[in-house]
Parts: structure tokens; sequence; C-alpha cells
């Protein structure tokens, strides 16, 4: 079968992000904090359980057993669900001192809790993106980026409608980049494991690094001064600003003092990031004549489009494309790739051949296997929002009270396996989200710091890549069916994400 991988053409469907450039006002319908008279008599009001600890002590303490213990996260936010009995409590969050002056929070484990973390009129998210610290604005150029100003803020909107500005104006080039990017990594991959009888993913890096740079600002870095250095300059630069919040697998003597006690300094990494800065000043000129007539400085401009391309969206299929083979390969899962393989070519050969999101709407199981891994292994567990108001929220047991100005954390990986919610919630289930019952789900999908059933908007906190990340995962699985029957895979766990190995590749027999 001839294969046309096309630009996003009148045959296509437009990429969802621009429905918020439309001047009709969006209506956000989030799940309600408050209950109802009716639902108060129902959940009875409980005193939030957890505390802090001694001052300072609690919080070095607390950031020790979630970076330490035995079970590492998971086992520090399950053991206190299990002691208070409750998806909701106190507890102090990491960093804690001296990066941040005040660690303590409401952590939210539930997927009926989680949602207040969205609801803008009752939580705001100014310099919360990264956590209960804000990383040093030298990382930025001096500037608080998109990701960290709050929608009340009058910047907000001007630098997210950029955003969207530059989704818009390249959106023609995503699918065929794409393909043509992702076919030189595949074809490395077959060559690899002929060799080795494996073949590592780490090329992803490179390839998604220059796959973002051609499709959204026409130039290949490796044509520049950058040349192929930008996946490494990326990658130590979000180590600066992430530092507090990572472990690298050191010996806690070594690593504690070092990442989570003081902030790394921004001069160690300045010109590496003046690096990554250039090329983009020289590469998106077309962005930053946009942003002037907006009334956004062109220096402005050049550091808010490089955090979305390359901690946002690079980051996010850094993290997410290994999850995603990790998940689809697992062991088992040959039946699945059968029916991925037998739908995806079906439409792709009643549509002429042609890749397009039209084309991919006619692949309902594709969808869901992408949908149901944002569910199972989100790409930003940790999100967070302080009270604007004395409020109520609720979890499927009981009601709490929040003082304004509280803090409030939810852990995104167990929301999101809420067995009250989802059948099987530790189990990855490729079909979960097909058929109408399935569809109603994903509002409980919540990976972009909003519901999938929302958008992004210049109202909202929701992440102005929402779908451009969904578009380039769904194209993956599409890539792998067309060219493989089914493959198999070895994952570790690392810092961001999942090492990953293919073992096995079986090249597509019809």
């Amino acid at each position: 079968m001839e294969l046309k991988f096309t630009s996003l053409s009148s045959k296509a469907i437009s990429l969802a992000p621009l429905k918020a450039l439309s001047s009709e006002a969006e209506s956000l319908s989030f799940p309600s904090s408050e209950p109802t008279k009716q639902q108060q008599q129902q959940l009875p009001l409980r005193i939030i359980p957890g505390d802090y600890g001694l001052p300072f002590f609690g919080a070095i303490k607390d950031r020790l057993e979630y970076f330490y213990s035995d079970g590492g996260r998971n086992e520090f936010f399950r053991s206190r669900q299990q002691k208070y009995n409750s998806t909701i409590f106190r507890a102090n969050m990491p960093p804690g001192p001296f990066v941040a002056s005040d660690p303590k929070v409401i952590v939210l484990l539930d997927g009926k809790s989680f949602p207040v973390l969205f609801d803008l009129t009752k939580v705001e998210k100014k310099d919360l993106f990264t956590g209960t610290y804000m990383p040093s604005t030298n990382l930025t150029g001096g500037y608080r980026i998109l990701s960290y100003l709050d929608p009340s803020e009058p910047k907000h909107e001007k630098l997210k409608n950029l955003i969207f500005f530059l989704l818009k104006s390249r959106s023609n080039n995503v699918i065929p980049q794409f393909h043509s990017n992702y076919t030189d990594l595949f074809d490395s991959l077959d060559i690899e494991l002929s060799k080795n009888g494996k073949a590592s993913f780490s090329g992803n890096d490179q390839t998604a690094f220059t796959f973002l740079c051609r499709a959204f600002y026409g130039t290949d870095p490796k044509d520049t001064s950058l040349g192929s250095d930008g996946p490494s300059l990326v990658q130590k630069w979000v180590l600066f600003n992430l530092s507090p919040e990572l472990s690298l697998g050191l010996p806690k003597f070594i690593e504690d003092p070092i990442l989570h006690t003081f902030r790394l300094p921004s001069i160690f990494v300045k010109s590496d990031y003046k690096r990554l800065y250039d090329f983009f000043y020289g590469s998106a000129g077309f962005v930053l004549e946009e942003a002037e007539r907006q009334g956004i400085s062109r220096d402005e401009a050049c550091h808010n489009i490089l955090f979305a391309t390359c901690f946002n969206t690079f980051g996010g299929v850094k993290i997410f494309f290994p999850a995603l083979m990790k998940w689809i390969g697992g062991p088992g899962n040959k039946e699945l790739h059968s029916r991925l393989a037998q739908e995806i070519r079906s439409a792709v050969k009643s549509n002429g051949g042609e890749v397009t999101i039209a084309t991919m709407e006619e692949m309902p199981l594709m969808k869901s296997v992408v949908y149901e891994t944002f569910r199972i292994d989100p790409p930003v567990p940790l999100q967070y929002a302080k009270a604007k108001q004395d409020m109520v929220i609720e979890n499927h047991e009981n009601s709490f009270q929040v003082k304004k100005g509280e803090m409030l954390f939810g852990f995104q990986p167990f929301a999101t396996k809420d067995p009250k919610i989802f059948e099987r919630a530790e189990e990855f289930v490729g079909d979960r989200f097909l058929g109408e019952e399935g569809e109603k789900l994903l509002k409980y999908v919540l990976w972009s710091n909003g519901p999938e059933t929302e958008s992004p908007s210049v109202r909202n906190k929701q992440c102005p890549g929402k779908d451009f990340v969904v578009l380039v995962s769904r194209l993956l699985v599409v890539e792998m069916f067309l060219r493989y029957d089914s493959f198999e895979v070895e994952a570790t766990k690392s810092a961001l994400g999942y090492d990953l190995n293919f073992i096995s590749l079986a090249k597509a027999t019809s």
C-alpha cells in the first residue's frame, strides 16, 4: 500500500487547540468542589487528617521519606492514605528547607477531589508550575514564563495566544515532518536490533528535538551552530529547573544536600541556555514579529517559545513516548497489536493511503490506547494550586474544610487510577475508552492540567499544546503499526520516565 503523510489540508480536522482562538466565550464545566446541602447530609464533614511535624525538621523528615524510603514516592502516599484511611490528608512536599519557604500542602489522591485544582474560581496557579518552589528566573532570561502565570495576570492571555499562533501557523508541517523524522529513527532501530539483538529508544530524544524544530520553525538544528547538542543542553537546563524535585539514584547523603537542600547555581548552565536561545531567536522570526504586534518584546517572546518547545513539548515527548511504547509493548499484548494493525491499516487504505487527522479519527482503538497511557502513566504527575477562598472539597467518603491560602497538591497517578472510577484501575486496558461508556471516562484523564474533555483557553491553565501532544502520540502508534505487526520492549524506570529497549520488531506482513 502506498502511504501518503499529508499536511493538515482541507481533508484533515484542524488541531483542537486552535478552538481557543475563537472569540466566542467558553464555559468550562468542572466538577463542583463545594457540595450541595443534600450532598453535605450524605457526606460527613471530617477534619483533614495528618500533620506537618515539627517546624523545619518535619519537612526534612517527609522529604527523606518521599525520596528514599522503600517503595519511593508511591509508597510515601500509599502508606499515609492507609494510615489516615483517607485520600485527603496533610503532608509536607519536597523540597522544603532551604529551597521552599512553605512545604505544607493538602494532598489529594482521588479522582473526585482532584479537579478542584483546575477550578480557577476557587484556586490560583501563580508560580506553582513546579510545586512549592519556583525556579530562579535567571534560568529563563529574567522572565516569569507563561507556565508560572495565573490567568488573572494580563500577560497570560498574550503569551498563551502567542503559543496558539505558533501551533496554528505551522500546523501543516506536523504530520509530514513527523513521518520523515520517525522513519529515520525506525530505520536505525531495525539496524541496531539486527546487529545487537536489542535497540535503544534513546534516539527518540534527538529525533523528537529535530522534529519539533523542523515542524515549528522550518529549521534543522544540525544545519546551525547548535548541531546535535540540543537534547543534551535541554536536559542539563531542565535539571537545573527541576533538581529539587528529582532523584538521580545517588546515595542520599550525596544527593539530598546537592539537589534538594540548595538550588543549583544558574551560572553553570548560562552558556548552554544562551546557545538554545540564539537558535530560537534566529529560527523563529515570524513568531517574534507576531509577538511585537501583540505588544510582547522579542526577547520575552523568545524565552517563552524556547520554554514551550524545550521544557513543555520536548520534555513531554521525551517522557511520554517511551511510556507509550512500554505499555503497548508489554507482555500479553499480541492480540491488541493485531487489532491495532488491522484498524490502522484499514483506515489508511480507505482514505487513499493518506495519514491525516481525519484518518486517525477512524481509529478508535488507537485513540483509546493513547488515552489509556495518559491515564495510567501521566507525564506530569504533580499538580498544585492555592485556595482563593474558604471552601469544602470532597472525596468519595467525606467532605473537608479548606482555608483560604492553603496549598492543594494532587498526585495524579493515584487520582487517575482511582478504583472507584476505573475498573481494573492498576491494569493497562487498551480498549478502556471505546464506546459511549468509555468516552464518558475521558473527563477523568487529567494529564494536561485539565480534563481530556476540555480545551486549552486563555482563561484556563490547561497546556496550550495539549492536543498537539495527543496528535503526535497518535502518530507514533500509527507509524509503529503501519511498519510493524508487533514489538516487544524492556523498560526500566529513570529520573525522567523510562529507559526503553526494543527486543523484537516484527515487520508488517500485510
